[in-house]
């Protein structure tokens, strides 16, 4: 039976040594709750770090380890002291986690690093391979993993692989300049299905595979290596029923039954002004989350609205992370010299304006503070969802209750009910702090409802499950397509029915599949093996050869004009045959060229990296060096500007790959293909090529002709082929 592996960075358990035992305590967390019914309700182990270095015990206290994990469906990765300072301390923390969070200033590029995470990178695959079956699943998580997914792939290219990144994806302009952008994508894509929390984070990382690998983006899909790559946005909830749960039974607790902290706070609610409210502020210490602006909007706010001075109080608790950072460590300093001024300057006799607990608390006394704070304030620079927000909403029971949500969070996006600010506005910031402490509850309740019933209707385990049904999805298109792949039992079919014809034909293709696109398409002339492939066949008996392509006719009579095969050009306006002059096959003119030419120059005056090929009663504009994102936009633009100006000439615009061509209307490939076949009763009709403008001649052609598509695009063809050398390798069998 297959089993799921899921893969992270930390296993979902945390493991302490005493008395030469191990003792293991479930973590809690988004990923361990996310990930428990895939972990639990199937068969799945998980791989990950344990939390303890090799140097931490010895082989006696390592079996036990490796007993214990075992018990959890767990098995650890083993790396030492030094792996976890490159790994997670360096490269991942001091490299990766700033630059995908905008903080540049904060972003350390060093080769040692970049090494070691290299290395650990591919420890963790060696564990994965060594308990990696056929027909199993791999989920990896996050970015301390990103090049595992192509580990993998390299050694077990058949297995379904799975990746979600839980922080955000930077747009290219930022991403470009890590050192090693080619090395993280090309790891990244080695999945056949990449998740992240928002479109914004899946359209940045599809502009980057665009723009510095050049792979061509159909909608969400990428061609990788002749496998299709899918990438789609899931937005991560929560255990939903668990916070809403404990909250309904904390409110249900007699007062004797509460915790020290529920005491604590009613104590000084009751202390204060009838109208005292909390406003919560809950994060790990860490410069995304903005915490030190906060501070600094909240003391704005009482300054601009006094009267909520002694009625407003901010409960800020701050967990604990990396401290052993410099820059958390100088982030620390600046936020307690900013409570302690905050509080100096406005404080009370039985009031202080901030409570700061720099400390993580207790599940209880999270659903403590939840709960008795009428005001949620989550205000980060850049966070990839934030998962609190989440948990403040269904913890409120009663539905009243305000969430103060940062627009840079990934939430912001679905709990458009909350009250949406931008991090860095102070005057913002304030207004709405006003307004959420003057909220009536009438309004609280009708948006927090909404809020409640998508939160509870897309929780973890919803997310989860609609990423494992995706992944699998991938697989059963992925299987679609290796149906249509020419396999050695397809070829040698082909090569007997062919061998075995009496009149054969064959139709081929050029620019992209008897020789590779170039940046200048002057640059793409045939190589001698195109012209070997070609006489070779062109030599076997009762076999015409045809040349088909959107070339002009001139290049083509350059290149092809002393050989004897068949050669059509500009898409079928053109005709040669062996031993004759160029023919017209279609009545055209190019008396319009003087009504479209100007526009298309004036496009390519302003896109820089495109041109106008002038074609015999064609032009054609190329956009293949244009940067990706202009180059779809402008196209998409003279496609506009000159629809009407077509229509008055009975034009039509084929689009090519990364070009548009006005031609007149009904020249195609198909038409010219058609008539080709009037001359004899072929019993082999053979035809290949790579765009759409190659679909009208499979359209045209017979049912029982070959139709092969170069590379995976979607197609009327029955087969498909990788690339160019497996056309070679195709064409070499008919002999």
């Amino acid at each position: 039976m297959s089993k799921t592996i899921i893969i992270s960075n930390r296993l979902p358990l945390q493991l302490k040594i005493r008395d030469n035992t191990i003792e293991t305590i479930p973590s809690v967390g988004g990923l361990a709750t996310g990930m428990r019914s895939v972990h639990t309700h199937n068969k799945s182990v998980w791989v990950g770090w344990s939390g303890l270095t090799e140097e931490e015990f010895n082989l006696e206290l390592k079996i036990k380890v490796t007993d214990a994990l075992q018990k959890h469906q767990c098995i650890g990765v083993p790396l030492t002291e030094e792996d976890i300072e490159g790994f997670y301390y360096g490269f991942s923390n001091n490299t990766l986690w700033p630059l995908f969070h905008y903080f540049m200033e904060y972003t350390k590029f060093e080769k040692s690093t970049w090494e070691t995470y290299t290395s650990v990178n591919q420890k963790f695959a060696d564990v994965v391979l060594e308990n990696l079956d056929d027909g199993d699943t791999v989920w990896v998580h996050d970015y301390q993993l990103l090049l595992l997914p192509d580990l993998i792939r390299k050694k077990k290219p058949g297995i379904s692989i799975g990746f979600f990144l839980h922080i955000p994806f930077p747009s290219y302009e930022v991403f470009r300049t890590i050192p090693c952008r080619e090395e993280l994508l090309k790891g990244m894509l080695g999945a056949d299905l990449l998740g992240f929390h928002t479109y914004d984070y899946e359209r940045h990382f599809l502009s980057s595979v665009q723009r510095i690998l050049g792979h061509e983006i159909n909608f969400n899909n990428i061609n990788v290596d002749n496998r299709i790559v899918k990438v789609d946005s899931f937005p991560m909830g929560i255990d939903y029923n668990k916070f809403h749960d404990a909250a309904i039974s904390h409110n249900q607790k007699a007062k004797k039954d509460q915790t020290e902290t529920q005491q604590e706070i009613d104590k000084h609610l009751k202390e204060g002004s009838n109208k005292a409210k909390l406003i919560l502020s809950i994060d790990r210490l860490d410069y995304t989350k903005g915490i030190a602006n906060r501070l600094r909007a909240f003391e704005y706010f009482l300054d601009k609205y006094p009267q909520f001075k002694g009625n407003a109080r901010l409960v800020m608790l701050a967990v604990p992370s990396r401290a052993n950072v410099p820059q958390y460590q100088i982030l620390k300093n600046e936020i307690d010299q900013l409570v302690g001024s905050i509080n100096g300057k406005f404080a009370e006799v039985s009031w202080t304006p901030i409570w700061y607990f720099y400390r993580s608390l207790p599940f209880e006394n999270l659903i403590d503070l939840y709960t008795s704070s009428e005001v949620a304030l989550l205000t980060p620079i850049r966070d990839g969802m934030n998962l609190v927000a989440k948990e403040y909403i269904a913890s409120r029971v009663d539905k009243k209750g305000v969430l103060i949500l940062s627009e840079m969070t990934g939430a912001s996006n679905e709990m458009s009910e909350a009250l949406i600010i931008n991090p860095n506005n102070f005057e913002e910031i304030a207004d709405t702090l006003k307004f959420a402490l003057e909220m009536p509850e009438e309004e609280q309740i009708k948006r927090n409802t909404a809020l409640q019933k998508r939160l509870q209707r897309y929780n973890v385990e919803k997310w989860a499950n609609d990423f494992i049904e995706a992944l699998e999805a991938t697989r059963d298109d992925s299987e679609k397509y290796t149906l249509k792949k020419i396999n050695e039992k397809v070829k040698q079919e082909m090569a007997v029915k062919f061998n075995t014809a009496v009149n054969k034909i064959l139709f081929l293709d050029y620019d992209g599949t008897m020789v590779p696109f170039e940046k200048l398409p002057e640059n793409a002339k045939p190589t001698q093996r195109v012209f070997d492939i070609l006489d070779t066949l062109h030599q076997q008996s009762n076999t015409k050869v045809i040349l088909i392509t959107g070339r002009d006719r001139d290049t083509i009579q350059k290149w092809f004009g002393h050989k004897e095969y068949t050669l059509i050009t500009e898409h079928g306006a053109w005709l040669k045959e062996k031993g004759k002059d160029w023919e017209l096959m279609e009545r055209v003119d190019n008396t319009w060229f003087e009504s479209i030419a100007p526009v298309l120059e004036s496009f390519t005056d302003r896109t820089p990296g495109s041109l106008v090929e002038e074609k015999r009663y064609s032009l054609a504009w190329h956009f293949r060096n244009v940067d990706p994102d202009l180059g779809k936009k402008r196209a998409n633009e003279l496609k506009t500007t000159i629809q009407h100006l077509i229509a008055n000439h009975n034009l039509e615009i084929l689009e090519g790959d990364k070009v548009l061509e006005i031609k007149v209307s009904g020249v195609s490939k198909g038409k010219s293909a058609s008539k080709m076949l009037l001359e004899k009763n072929y019993d082999f009709i053979f035809a290949i090529g790579d765009d759409w403008t190659d679909e009208h001649m499979f359209k045209e052609l017979p049912k029982d002709a070959y139709k092969v598509k170069v590379g995976l695009k979607k197609t009327v063809a029955q087969y498909y082929v990788e690339d160019i050398h497996h056309v070679y390798d195709l064409l070499t069998e008919f002999k």
